[in-house]
């Protein structure tokens, strides 16, 4: 089955970094994005939609590094579905996306860090393999064709 999610918006809170018994990096945020419409009635309305991403590897690493509460960003990613039971036996469940792929939206003079030396970082920014691409053989002329 194919599992896709494209979505833009701003991030909700500063990226929590963590490093995983392996010395893997991991890293989690919440994104917001709005939609604007307009109801049957004529009212102008915008509703927002949070949900919690997840960077993995070097990705992480820099989603930490150049990211912050406000940024504007596009991901590319799988959806996930995460269960749990909290201290209480309570279960919970929630969606979420695995980042894949994300791209910086804020123009080069938006992120601020206390160090001035830090190289703007890359557009997009690959966190998984490249897909494997089809390649085709060249055309066939007519007169290639036995019958």
């Amino acid at each position: 089955m194919y599992n896709k999610v494209i979505m833009a918006g701003n991030l909700t809170k500063d990226i929590t970094l963590r490093f995983l018994p392996n010395g893997s990096a991991v890293s989690n945020t919440s994104l917001a994005t709005n939609r604007k419409y307009t109801a049957p009635n004529g009212e102008k309305k915008e509703e927002a939609c949070f949900i919690d991403i997840a960077f993995f590897g070097r990705s992480a690493e820099i989603a930490n590094q150049y990211l912050k509460r406000g940024s504007k960003v596009l991901v590319e990613g799988r959806l996930s579905f995460d269960q749990w039971t909290d201290q209480n036996g309570v279960k919970h469940s929630k969606h979420s996306i695995v980042v894949e792929t994300m791209q910086m939206l804020d123009s080069k003079g938006d992120y601020s860090h206390d160090d001035k030396s830090i190289p703007t970082p890359p557009a997009a920014i690959p966190v998984a393999p490249p897909e494997k691409k089809m390649t085709f053989d060249p055309l066939i002329e007519n007169e290639e064709i036995p019958f």
